[in-house]
This record gives C-alpha cells, sequence and structure tokens, in this order.
C-alpha cells in the first residue's frame, strides 16, 4: 500500500544533505525496520541514503535514494502498524504479531472498514491499546519486522478482520465473529 505521507509537510523532501530532528526520526525508524545499521546523527548521509534506497526497492517504490511523500508516507504506514503490533501483541509469538499487522491490512481491504491504514487505526474503539494509550509506546524491532512481513503477503490470520484474547475480552459480540485460526492468546476471526 502506497500513500503520501501525512505527519509530514508535503513540502518536505529528505535528502543528501538534510539534517535535523526529521532526518534523525527516519534513521531511528529504518533502524528498527532494519534498513539503517549504525548510529542516528541526524545527517542525511550516504549511509543514510542507501538505507532509503534499501527500503524503497524492497517496498516497491521507486528508487532515488530521496524520501519524499511516497517514501515518507510508506514509512509512515509502517510505524503507525508497528505502534499497534506492539500496543496490542507485545508478548505473543511473532506468528502473533505479523497476524495482528494482517488484520490492519485486511479490514483496509475490506469495504466493510475504512480505506486507509490511519483510518482503520483510529476507527472509534477499533483498537484497545489506542483506546487505553499503549499505541503511543515505542514499537520495537519485532514489531517493525512483524509489520514489513505481513506487508510482503505474510498473512497467519487467513483473512481475519478481527482478533481478540477470550481470557480478557469483554463484549460479548466479538464472541459470535466466526474463528478462523488462534496464535497463542489471540483468537483470529471474520
Amino acid at each position: 500500500m502506497l500513500v503520501p505521507a501525512t505527519n509530514v509537510s508535503a513540502a518536505s523532501l529528505l535528502k543528501t544533505g538534510s539534517s535535523g530532528e526529521d532526518v534523525a526520526t527516519l534513521q531511528t525508524q529504518l533502524h528498527k525496520m532494519g534498513f539503517f545499521k549504525t548510529t542516528v546523527n541526524g545527517y542525511y548521509d550516504r549511509v543514510t541514503k542507501q538505507a532509503i534506497e534499501k527500503f524503497q526497492k524492497e517496498r516497491g517504490l521507486v528508487v532515488d535514494g530521496i524520501a519524499g511523500p511516497m517514501t515518507l508516507g510508506a514509512v509512515e504506514n509502517i510505524n503507525e502498524i508497528a505502534h499497534i503490533v506492539h500496543g496490542e501483541a507485545r508478548g505473543e509469538t511473532y506468528e502473533g504479531q505479523v497476524a495482528v499487522a494482517a488484520v490492519i491490512l485486511n479490514r483496509v481491504e475490506s469495504d466493510k472498514f475504512p480505506d486507509s491504514i490511519k483510518n482503520v487505526i483510529y476507527q472509534e474503539n477499533a483498537f484497545s491499546a489506542v483506546n487505553d494509550g499503549q499505541y503511543r509506546l515505542p514499537p520495537d524491532h519485532y514489531a517493525y519486522r512483524a509489520t514489513i512481513d505481513a506487508l510482503n503477503g505474510w498473512d497467519p490470520s487467513r483473512g481475519s478482520t478481527y482478533y481478540y484474547n477470550p481470557d480478557i475480552a469483554t463484549d460479548e459480540w466479538i464472541f459470535t465473529r466466526t474463528t478462523v485460526k488462534s496464535i497463542h492468546n489471540h483468537v483470529f476471526a471474520r
């Protein structure tokens, strides 16, 4: 899924020679995703350009080494999903984390849910991590990699658009969904 960045100014263009907090944030996100393998320094240098090129290639973007709207949008989408994965599924198996990311993507593709990652995530009462603030916790490397694996097509949830922990779910409605699969503490359903 390719969408322009939503949290970055449309005029933002990060490229070789750029510096500052936006570059440091980008480097940090790329580091957590496994693309940036050195110390975050806030300078868009050769290493940062190479990390962006690798990211662009893996995400099917134009490979130019420049973090423009499409590249920043793709980074932001991964960051948004990784926050949900971390907030909802840290402590779950890696497969379970990928499945949570896949549920978000399945919702985007479904005509029963909003059609953007951000709108799916912020749909009222869709994710407890948004409601209780765990969404704001910084995602770890596993949440980012699980998100990327889901974006690359791995869907352990088998097309599910819901998941829940039966030990703590309190809304009876969720138990009316058709169970697809259980992974660790979560039940995945349609």
